[in-house]
Parts: C-alpha cells; structure tokens; sequence
C-alpha cells in the first residue's frame, strides 16, 4: 500500500477492535458527531469483521443525504464507503424517490426505514445500470445504512467531478455522446432514469472515462414521475456541453434515449 495512502487511513475508536475513525479536527470531529452513531459503528464494525472493510480513511465527500469515506478492503483494494445520516437526513426529499417505486412500496414511513431503504435503492440501482454497461461504482454489500462499493480513483485519489474538469472540445463531445448512450442503457435496457443527473454526479475517471455516481434517486420507468426526471436530467446534461459547442436540442436527445429504432 502507498505512503500516501497510508497517511490517509485513520483507525476509528468506538470500543469496538477491528473497525475504529479518529477524530483529527473539529471538522472531522463533526463529521464524526453526525453520521457515526452507535449503529452505524456497529454495522461498520459487522463490515469490518465480514472481511469487507479493513481500514476506513478520510472523508471523500459531503452530500445532502450521505457521507462518503475513502477505505482499504480485500486484498489493499479500494473503496468507497457511503453512509447515509439518518439524524439529518431530508426526509421529505428521500420520500418523494422512494414513493411510486414498487421494489419499497411496504416501507414504513418511518425515519430509519426510509433511510434503510434509501440505502438498498442505491445499490439496487447501482446493480441494474452496470449489468446494461453503464460506467459506475461497483456496488459490493449493502447494509443498513451503509453502501460499500467501487473507489473511483487512484492511489486513495478521488476522480474529479465533470464540473472540475476543462476537457478539450473533442474530448467534451465524446464523453457527451458516451453519456447520452448511457442514458440510452439506462432507459431502454435497465428500465430506469437516473433522476439527478448533472455535472455534479458525473466523476472522469482515471481512463477519462465518465463515471456516473449518485444513483439513490433514480426511478424506474414505471415511475409516475419518470419522465418528468428524465426530461431535468437531459436538460442538465445538454446545457453543460453545450460549452463543449454541442448544438443537439433536449428534444432530440430525448428522442435518441427512449426510440428504440435509435
């Protein structure tokens, strides 16, 4: 394993042996106070003691729903761990993805469970686009409200997020078309939209390749509100290459990801 990686891991105290994070500074430190609870640190232990987690590092994200942190698994293998608050979670914001899906429609409506379910959505989700060839995290085991799955990176190094990164025009409009043909896989092979597709939650990864992260939102196609989805996503995507001087109307572009003679 690297020094640079090393330096990053932090070992986390909470009485348990195997599985323990360090508080280093008051950021940290409320970080710590907002998503490590007694049964957070008792499914990461269960995680750690499962052979899935050996080391736990820094944060690598800060979301509205979920934290993300850098950790070692099998084998020095990288990962991504995503743990999504309950204490501080939008639940209103998580309720409206969640109803009108038939795979959670016997979740109570309770805080934790909707959180819970939140949790195996994006895994789900996560599942169904890569067995269509959409590029995203492998999504490993889901517990509770823990996710662990594929560290898109190098060396404990997080890829960059599309927004981050001043492509070459040739290259803005080849990852334009590879997006618009996962969206494509998406709708047409996997049956579903992302829901909160944008230049935020797309990471260039290491082969500058895009990455598509953040898949608790998406819905399948069945979903009352699905087109509605769709037709955001398209329009975020669209707008954002447009700086790249691509000129496909959002029209288009929908009809491209749901004609299946396309």
């Amino acid at each position: 394993m690297p020094d640079s990686i090393d330096k990053r891991i932090l070992k986390v105290e909470f009485g348990l042996e195997a599985l323990r994070v360090k508080e280093r500074d008051s950021d940290e430190r409320k970080v710590t106070e907002n998503v490590f609870d007694n049964a957070t640190l008792k499914t990461l232990y269960h995680l750690s003691n499962s052979g899935y987690i050996e080391a736990l590092g820094g944060p690598i994200s800060t979301g509205k729903e979920a934290n993300v942190f850098y950790a070692i698994g099998k084998g020095d293998r990288e990962l991504a761990v995503k743990i999504y608050r309950i204490s501080s979670s939008n639940f209103k914001a998580i309720l409206g993805y969640i109803v009108g899906d038939h795979r959670f429609e016997n979740v109570k409506r309770t805080k934790r469970d909707l959180i819970f379910a939140w949790a195996r959505k994006e895994f789900q989700n996560l599942l169904r686009a890569q067995n269509v060839g959409v590029r995203v995290p492998e999504p490993i085991i889901v517990e509770r409200n823990v996710l662990v799955m594929e560290f898109i990176g190098e060396d404990g190094i997080a890829s960059p997020h599309l927004r981050d990164v001043k492509l070459v025009r040739e290259d803005g409009e080849k990852i334009f078309e590879e997006m618009i043909e996962f969206m494509r896989r998406l709708y047409q092979d996997a049956g579903m939209v992302h829901g909160d597709l944008s230049e935020y939650n797309i990471l260039i990864g290491p082969q500058n390749e895009p990455v598509i992260i953040d898949m608790g939102q998406g819905v399948l196609t069945s979903h009352y509100r699905s087109r509605e989805f769709l037709e955001r996503d398209i329009e975020n995507v669209v707008g954002f290459f447009r700086r790249y001087g691509v000129k496909a109307t959002k029209r288009e572009i929908l009809r491209r990801i749901t004609d299946n003679n396309q």
